[in-house]
Order: C-alpha cells, then sequence, then structure tokens
C-alpha cells in the first residue's frame, strides 16, 4: 500500500501505536481490509476498516475508543458529508490511504463551581460559549443579590478573568468543572476610551474584484445607514444590510434584528462561536450581554471555504458538502428560505411582518466587520476583512428535536416542516436544525426550521428529511395544508427570488419547479408526506430516487432543443403516471 500521497503531519505519538485499539477487532491490517486515516483537532489517527462498514459502526467505533458521542460527529470525505449512517464506507468510494475527516460539536455545557468570600459556594451549569460576564450575571442571581458586579472580581487559578473572555477559553483538557473564586476588587475602575479606526463606507463596498458571492447581485439600501445613524462612521466594526432595492423600507422586524446587534456590537460583547455544525456561525448578543439577538454565517467560513474554522479542505471544484450545492452560497439559500416561506395569506412581500407557513426566522444578508470572526492571517480593520452572510434571528429555544422523541410533536407542525422541505428540495434537514420552542399562551410545543444552507441544490440526489421516519409524516395532511399548497407558484418564486437579488441558475429552478410540482400533485392526491418525501428521497446511497428515475426517463425521451416548458410537461406526464401507480389499488 502507498501513503505517499497521504498527509500523517502533525501525527500524535498515541496514533502510532493505536492501530490495534482503534480498529475495534484487535486484529491486523488484512486483505480484507482498508487502512484510512482519521484527521481531528490537528492530528492524523490510523484506522482499520471493511468497506462494508456502515458509517454507524463507524461512528459508534469512534464513540467507544475516543469518547465522542455519536451524535456530536460528522464525517466527509472528498468534500462530501458521509450523512446516510445505514450506508457502507465502500458506497462512498473509501479505498487504502483515504482521509476521514472528523468534525466535532464540543458539550454545550461547562459544570463551574463558585467560592465567594463569605464562604458561600454552590454549583451551576452554563454554555461553554458563553462569557465571564454572563456567569457574574448567574452567579448574583446564585447569591441572592449579595455580589456587586461592580465592585466585584471573578479569579480562576489566582488570575482575574475579564468580562469578555469566553468559558471555553478558560476550560484546560475539557475540565470536568472549573473552580472560580468571588472576590471584592482593588481595583478603581475608569472608563476606557474606544479607539476608533478610520473606515469609510466607500471604502467597505465588497462589489470589487475577488469577493465572491455567487450570483448575488448586491447593493447598499438606504436605510441600511438608520442602524449607524448613531455612532460615527469611524468605528472598530461595521454592520449593514444588503438588499438590491433601495425602494423599499425595511420593515421594523429586521430593523429592530440589525439594531438590536449593532447595540451589542457597540457595547463590546463580542460574536461568540458556535459549537455546533461545519461552518463559522456567530451568536450575536444583545447590548446587556445576557441573551443572544442573531446569529451571523459569514461566506467565506462556510464549509470548505477559505477560512472555514474547523479544518475542513478547500473545495476543490466550487461542490459544498451536498451534492448540487456551490461553497459560498449558503447565506443565499438561508434567506431565500426565508423569503419563500410565504404567510398562509399568499405571497410574501418584501420581509412581510407576518410569520411564514414554516415559521423560518426572519432573515436578511449583511456585511459585518469585527475581530471576533475567523481571520486566519490576522485581523486588522480593514475593507478585506469585511465579511459577507446571513444575519437570522435568534429564537429562544428549549433543545432541538434531536433531544426529545418526535411522538409529542404536534402533527401540524411536523407537517409544516416538510412541506417546506420538499418544496426547496433540502439537503441537510435533520433533528438537530429543528428547534423546539414552546408557545407562550397554551405551552403547545412549536418546532422551528433553522440552517437552510443546503436547500434548492441543483439535483435531487442528496436530499434528506429525518422526519421521514416520524410517525406525524404517515399521517395525510389537513384541508388547510393541502390550501396553502395549492396556492404555491414556483415560477413566482423564481421570479421573487430574482427581484431580491438571486437569479437562480437554470439547474435550481429547474429543481424548484420539479419540487412543487411534485408537492402539489401529491398533496391532491391525498398522499401523506411520507409518501412524497420517500418519492424525493433515495433509499440507498447508490440508487435512484423515484424523483430522479421520472427525470432521468424525461431527459431520455426529449429531443435535442426540448424547451424548459416542453422538458417540464414531459416530467408531468410521467410524474402522473408514476403517482398514479402509487395510489391505484
Amino acid at each position: 500500500m502507498s501513503i505517499a500521497s497521504v498527509a500523517l503531519s502533525p501525527v500524535l505519538e498515541e496514533s502510532l501505536n493505536f492501530l490495534g485499539s482503534f480498529s475495534g477487532r484487535h486484529v491486523p491490517h488484512t486483505s480484507d481490509s482498508i487502512l484510512i486515516y482519521l484527521t481531528v483537532a490537528g492530528s492524523v489517527i490510523p484506522m482499520c476498516v471493511m468497506e462494508s462498514d456502515s458509517i454507524a459502526s463507524v461512528k459508534l467505533r469512534i464513540q467507544t475508543y475516543k469518547g465522542f458521542f455519536v451524535r456530536k460527529q460528522k464525517l466527509v470525505f472528498e468534500g462530501r458529508e458521509l450523512a446516510r449512517n445505514n450506508s457502507r464506507l465502500g458506497d462512498y468510494g473509501l479505498t487504502d490511504g483515504n482521509v476521514l475527516h472528523l468534525v466535532l460539536r464540543l458539550s454545550d455545557l461547562q459544570a463551574i463551581m463558585v467560592r465567594t468570600a463569605c464562604g458561600e459556594e454552590f454549583k451551576f451549569h452554563v454554555e461553554r460559549n458563553r462569557n465571564v460576564g454572563y456567569v457574574k450575571q448567574q452567579i448574583a442571581k446564585k447569591g441572592k443579590g449579595f455580589f456587586d458586579l461592580n465592585d466585584q472580581e471573578l479569579i480562576c487559578d489566582g488570575v482575574e478573568l475579564e468580562d469578555q473572555r469566553l468559558i471555553n477559553d478558560i476550560c484546560k483538557d475539557n475540565d470536568v468543572l472549573i473552580h472560580l473564586l468571588v472576590r471584592k476588587s482593588a481595583k478603581v475602575r475608569a472608563e476606557p476610551v474606544e479607539k476608533y479606526l478610520d473606515v469609510s463606507i466607500e471604502a467597505l463596498n465588497l462589489n470589487e474584484k475577488g469577493s465572491s458571492v455567487g450570483k448575488y447581485q448586491m447593493g447598499l439600501l438606504s436605510v441600511g445607514h438608520q442602524a449607524l445613524e448613531r455612532k460615527p462612521l469611524h468605528s472598530n466594526f461595521l454592520l449593514e444590510p444588503l438588499i438590491v432595492n433601495s425602494d423599499m423600507e425595511l420593515p421594523l422586524v429586521v430593523r429592530e434584528l440589525i439594531n438590536s446587534t449593532f447595540d451589542g456590537l457597540e457595547r463590546g460583547n463580542e460574536p461568540i462561536q458556535s459549537s455546533e455544525g461545519s461552518g463559522g456561525a456567530y451568536f450575536m448578543q444583545d447590548s446587556s450581554g445576557l441573551k443572544y439577538v442573531s446569529v451571523f454565517k459569514p461566506i467565506d467560513e462556510e464549509p470548505m471555504a477559505v477560512n472555514n474554522p474547523r479544518g475542513l479542505p478547500l473545495s476543490l471544484d466550487g461542490e459544498g458538502l451536498k451534492k448540487g450545492t456551490r461553497v459560498g452560497e449558503g447565506a443565499l439559500r438561508e434567506v431565500a428560505a426565508y423569503i419563500l416561506d410565504h404567510p398562509r395569506g399568499g405571497p410574501r412581500s418584501f420581509y412581510d411582518e407576518e410569520q411564514g407557513f414554516a415559521g423560518v426566522p426572519p432573515t436578511v444578508m449583511v456585511k459585518c466587520l469585527h475581530r471576533g470572526f475567523n481571520h486566519p492571517e490576522g485581523y486588522e480593520c480593514a475593507p478585506k476583512n469585511v465579511k459577507i452572510g446571513s444575519l437570522q434571528m435568534f429564537v429562544k429555544n428549549s433543545g432541538s428535536c434531536e433531544d426529545m422523541g418526535p411522538r409529542a410533536f404536534p402533527v401540524d407542525e411536523v407537517h409544516k416542516i416538510s412541506v417546506l422541505d420538499i418544496r426547496l428540495a433540502n439537503a441537510d434537514r435533520h433533528a438537530g436544525n429543528i428547534l423546539i420552542s414552546k408557545d407562550d399562551e397554551d405551552g403547545q410545543i412549536v418546532l422551528i426550521p433553522i440552517d437552510h444552507g443546503y436547500c434548492l441544490p441543483e439535483n435531487f440526489e442528496d436530499c434528506t428529511f429525518d422526519w421521514l421516519y416520524w410517525p406525524q409524516a404517515h399521517e395525510p395532511y389537513s384541508p388547510d395544508t393541502i390550501a396553502y399548497i395549492r396556492s404555491l407558484d414556483a415560477e413566482r418564486d423564481i421570479d421573487l427570488l430574482k427581484f431580491y437579488g438571486w437569479d437562480l441558475p437554470p439547474e435550481g429552478a429547474r429543481t424548484l419547479r420539479i419540487s412543487t410540482m411534485l408537492l402539489k400533485k401529491g398533496a391532491e392526491r391525498g398522499l401523506s408526506p411520507f409518501a412524497i418525501g420517500s418519492i424525493m428521497c433515495r433509499e440507498m446511497l447508490r440508487k435512484e430516487s423515484v424523483i430522479e428515475q421520472i427525470l432521468r426517463e424525461a431527459e431520455e425521451a426529449a429531443l435535442l432543443g426540448t424547451s424548459e416548458a416542453a422538458f417540464l410537461e414531459s416530467v408531468s406526464l410521467i410524474m402522473d403516471r408514476r403517482l398514479d401507480e402509487l395510489t391505484t389499488p
């Protein structure tokens, strides 16, 4: 076996002696097995597996020998996520000497033990991506008011902790418990003098050569300056919306989203990088630093993008982790999902105040400058470090659907997610990107769909819907939901996206037309979300889905020079035949 092309540096010393135990079988590398390399946290670990091993079994072995829980693992090979747990390694083409990238999600909570000068001790848990200032607030609540934030300081190992320092940065070797001491400060606190750097609005125009944002045509909306009127244009950060149509005014919900995010940055509350996902995502805080108000996802930190913070390799051909998507267009898809999530009353007007049918949180394209983002080559307050990305409202929640069994979810809540995913041909709908909230009035569970960076792909190969395996998916759509589906219009949606700045490529537009066609035809025939979704999703990695078979049949029958309209008519006829076969007793 030749491994000359495999980069093995740096290699942890333990890795050299880890092969036998990590194989899980305690057998040497034989002709029946393959030797692959797992890269994680800067190290490369050899791993002996079989081509017939399932992705799930490999993840379980990683959990057994390295302690990384299966639900916190994401495996990537040659720019593609190994997302189908029941598929075999051989299905993804893994052979001897291949390198897999393991992306980990950190533990969300950190245990903290606090001791006060009065001798009181108590223990509590906080999210690891919170800062010291937030911890002080929690200590004040626990201590029933004895703790004055203005003249107390927090100590760890004899060192005072600054308010902006993150809990995750304090941890040493994944400490199970952090011990903190509260003591009275001997310092005389003075108001800091803010230093401004000169960055002009003109200099921050990113429509210059070298700034890749897909096919999104951007212009600066005049109302975007409203968010900056309270501060001079000389600043060490920037936040502005990027909207094409300057004749339209941002509605209240989006203005509040931008302004509250701006207030947090202005008060020095830095972006907090999320431990979730395989790309850069940042929780943006309000002015108090006690709650999140938005999530910012820069396009240059997407998976396999140039500044990705997770260590994923650059995409060689521009394709994203999911087939039919492009690196650098994830933010556009996030915004598109919000725009196309029409309210029940009809198509969404420009950032309508009314909540959409599926409840996608308000999302807008922005440009943002801050030292807290990932800058591998070093940070300076300069136009080259301005980031373009999606800014989405943070929705208070009690976790995601992977934290709770699906039987508790209301049928209508699952159905609204299914309508969105089928229509947008979502290639990444899993339980972890559906949040759980509770209605303030009756306490009923509400599901909130997030993370739509892989919707509207150019083909159906990677369509994935976790809700297919939930019992609610087998229930038929209600008359109200069918009426909503009946009102959908793919051509209107394509024009709508173009109006707001994204001219869908022909392949993506075709996907939207065909997925909407399938949803409407299936709903009219009384098919359940499971029946329709099963037509779109592959049963096995290398077996075409029914929708792919329909498209292939239409393509084989099409004459040279056939128009798109004629091709879609052929697809419609073949789809009718296949659906009739499903519904005929």
